[in-house]
């Protein structure tokens, strides 16, 4: 396995098409844009290779029986999933925001297991190819990115209906050696960073829309992919990397970025679903329900440190000890723990797929993403509320830096005593750029929105059952 430092210089080997704000970077993982995000992933190399947390930052591959990063691994138990959503909770602790790494490995697990039925069901070879292609992210610890979300147009028509039809990826050409592939994906986390991107159907597909039903592996230098690195709500004060207003060496949120396939080529090896639509929706569903269940992990970590610093500038402002302020903080810890419990909850009760790797609990794990849609913007406002309004009217550090007002500004935000008032100010960053419209969004429409989550929560609680139970408990005729 690499650690941190080995994986930023193996993305130097790389030479993928970056643009950022109408630019191409030429060392992009040097660029204040992206460093953040990379140091954050590189967080996640730390911990797997420093040996302290093997128990849940590594795994034994079921593939070869080798130790690899849990980043890679197959959810082959319940155990397994636990110990996922606790990996990503000491992350998250870690590096106070998102480490990106999660889409990828869901990806991973949802592609083996659909790979798997088509072969069962029409004698293809998909999940051999992604065997050997899973083997080799193992054992060279690579990053990959899941690329799922298309850029959709009318969302009134299906894919093959659009007036544009590169809004979905899709295959523009079959050749005896692999497929052309057309299209973007966005909103992609941390794909700037990684070393693969696996592309996946956004939805379940028709016979007619075959050719959008494609499931492939594209390194981040394939040519004809170019990479569109996002705004975010700090994007100008990463460009002051080392002073205050930039808050912390992680960022804020995971990076994400518009994918555009340009006619690239995807050799047979790499293609694991070429036109097989009817088990597109299964990729969907698997995908998205680890995927939801993420959350009351890695919302749970960030929320330690969101807390912590919540509380700390509290102190700082003398009002930890009242009743009120306490009250606010139990609030935060009752929000946070309610999500990760469900975390667990759909953990432990998962299922055993066909493939042999376990999907967690449907119902819960979407219910688990719906509250965070409500409960990452209740834990904000508590933060906000506690913090003050010092948080959206505090000087830039260039002014507390300034030779004529910078003693002043010293001077007159200082707080309690002990603190010193760059603690203040570093807090107060923290607290702002985790609590931003960047990071609220993400934690709303991340994993699929709301209403999205909803659809399956109701499909799942199978209202039917529950109405013949109640008519049995309160004995009512079977005919009325």
């Amino acid at each position: 396995m690499m650690n941190g430092t080995e994986y930023v210089e193996s993305l130097k080997k790389r030479k993928p098409r970056i643009f950022y704000r109408g630019k191409l970077l030429e060392a992009p993982y040097e660029h204040p844009a992206l460093a953040p995000h990379v140091r954050t992933a590189a967080m996640t190399y730390d911990l797997a290779a420093g040996g302290e947390h093997d128990d849940i930052m590594t795994a034994t591959s079921s593939l070869d029986g080798a130790k690899i990063s849990r980043f890679t691994h197959l959810f082959m138990s319940p155990e397994d999933l636990v110990r996922k959503i606790a990996m990503l909770r000491l992350v998250g602790r870690e590096t106070g925001t998102c480490f990106q790494r999660c889409v990828g490995l869901d990806g991973i697990n949802a592609i083996w297991s659909v790979a798997y039925d088509i072969d069962q069901a029409k004698g293809t070879q998909y999940q051999r190819r992604f065997r050997e292609y899973l083997l080799r992210l193992q054992r060279e610890d690579l990053m990959s990115a899941g690329a799922m979300t298309d850029p959709k147009g009318d969302r009134s028509l299906p894919p093959w209906q659009q007036a544009d039809p590169d809004l979905y990826v899709r295959i523009v050409g079959r050749r005896p050696d692999g497929i052309v592939i057309r299209g973007a994906k966005t909103h992609i986390t941390g794909a700037a960073n990684s070393h693969e991107i696996l592309v996946m159907p956004t939805l379940g597909l028709p016979p007619e829309g075959a050719d959008y039903a494609v499931t492939c592996a594209v390194p981040i230098d394939a040519p004809g992919l170019s990479v569109v690195f996002g705004r975010q709500s700090n994007d100008e004060r990463k460009e002051e990397e080392g002073r205050f207003d930039c808050g912390t060496p992680y960022g804020i949120v995971g990076g994400e970025s518009t994918l555009i396939f340009e006619d690239v080529f995807v050799p047979n090896e790499r293609v694991f679903m070429a036109g097989e639509g009817e088990f597109a929706g299964a990729l969907v569903e698997r995908f998205s329900a680890w995927h939801r269940a993420n959350y009351g992990g890695c919302k749970g970590g960030n929320a330690d440190v969101l807390l912590g610093a919540t509380a700390l500038l509290a102190e700082i402002h003398g009002t930890i000890k009242n009743a009120i302020v306490r009250d606010k903080l139990t609030e935060i810890v009752h929000l946070v723990e309610t999500n990760f419990a469900g975390a667990i909850g759909s953990s432990a009760l998962g299922k055993r797929l066909p493939a042999g790797n376990w999907l967690v609990d449907p119902l819960l794990a979407n219910t688990v993403k719906q509250n965070v849609t409500r409960f990452v913007y209740q834990v904000a406002r508590l933060a906000h509320d506690i913090a003050g309004g010092l948080l959206s009217t505090l000087p830039s550090d260039a002014d507390f830096q300034g030779e004529e007002m910078g003693g002043l500004l010293v001077k007159y935000f200082a707080g309690k005593k002990g603190f010193s008032t760059e603690d203040k100010r570093k807090l107060c960053r923290y607290i702002e750029g985790m609590t931003s419209v960047s990071t609220l969004v993400e934690a709303l429409h991340g994993a699929g929105s709301p209403q999205a989550q909803r659809i399956v929560m109701l499909r799942q609680a199978d209202v039917a059952e529950k109405m013949k139970q109640a008519r049995k408990v309160i004995g009512l005729d079977e005919g009325k």
